[in-house]
């Protein structure tokens, strides 16, 4: 039998070769009962794909070497999991494996969190060298996406971190089998769906972004990104987490600016404003 790893990393070659085939590996991994914890990573995918990102380099549009490396790492983790879970040889060739595992073994909202974003984070780390050639507005967008899946993640496993006072309403508003998590992890209603971005600024993204998209970036989650990177690198226990912000700012990347996350005009609205918000929302 092949080794576990060997037949992910050929899978993930295959699967890789279009979008359909991208989009058919991600969902078989949700099979039975494990189904609904599929529905915010699926969106998500199929907004890559209509953003074009995922698209061969080659390819007419050609996509994105960073986007589509990211997302290779969190299909080859959960098919390796997946292929140990039905009986392949080998043990799992990284900490995101580990987690998928974990998962398939005993799944819940939290368990998802931590195997999901252990590989995207992985993924980020390992291809930091491609986000380097991409546009600054991309690599804005890179860290906001960043900081939105953290952030879902919190809501489920600490969140009176991510909500204070009202943090009874985390386990719901969290949960990647709910649609609630669309709010938080849907990108389409914040940015502009085409790639590349052309020489849109940070400025200019933030401008583009509707009223409860801002009220989520800047008024709920830019008051906690300190403790909120330090949670994830307590929960995923990847070296390098912490290097993903400094000064209190994102900066995968991105220079640390906290102009960029603290700046003023939309970065101004208040926690109040987004507390109402998202109550609203639920």
């Amino acid at each position: 039998m092949t080794d576990a790893a060997e037949a992910a990393d050929t899978r993930v070659r295959d699967a890789a070769k279009g979008a359909a085939g991208r989009l058919r590996l991600a969902a078989a991994f949700y099979a039975g009962d494990l189904v609904r914890y599929g529905r915010a990573e699926l969106s998500f995918l199929r907004w890559e794909i209509a953003r074009g990102v995922l698209n061969p380099p080659g390819g007419e549009p050609p996509g994105s070497r960073w986007w589509r490396a990211v997302n290779d790492r969190l299909l080859r983790d959960k098919a390796e999991a997946a292929l140990l879970d039905g009986g392949h040889r080998g043990e799992p060739s990284s900490r995101g494996v580990r987690l998928w595992g974990a998962f398939l073994r005993d799944p819940s909202p939290a368990a998802w969190y931590r195997a999901h974003n252990a590989s995207v984070v992985a993924g980020y780390l390992g291809a930091e060298p491609l986000a380097l050639a991409e546009l600054p507005a991309e690599r804005f967008l890179m860290n906001v996406a960043l900081v939105r899946v953290l952030y879902a993640h919190a809501l489920v496993a600490r969140p009176r971190l991510a909500l204070g006072v009202f943090a009874p309403l985390g386990g719901l508003l969290g949960d990647p089998r709910g649609g609630s998590v669309g709010f938080f992890l849907d990108l389409r209603r914040a940015f502009p769906e085409r790639y590349p971005l052309d020489e849109l600024l940070a400025g200019d993204l933030v401008a583009a972004e509707g009223l409860l998209p801002r009220a989520l970036d800047y008024g709920v989650i830019v008051p906690r990104l300190v403790p909120l990177y330090e949670f994830a690198a307590e929960s995923l226990g990847l070296p390098g987490i912490e290097g993903l912000i400094s000064d209190g700012a994102p900066c995968y990347a991105w220079p640390a600016r906290r102009a960029d996350w603290h700046g003023p005009g939309a970065l101004r609205l208040t926690t109040r404003l987004t507390a109402y918000a998202v109550r609203m929302r639920a």
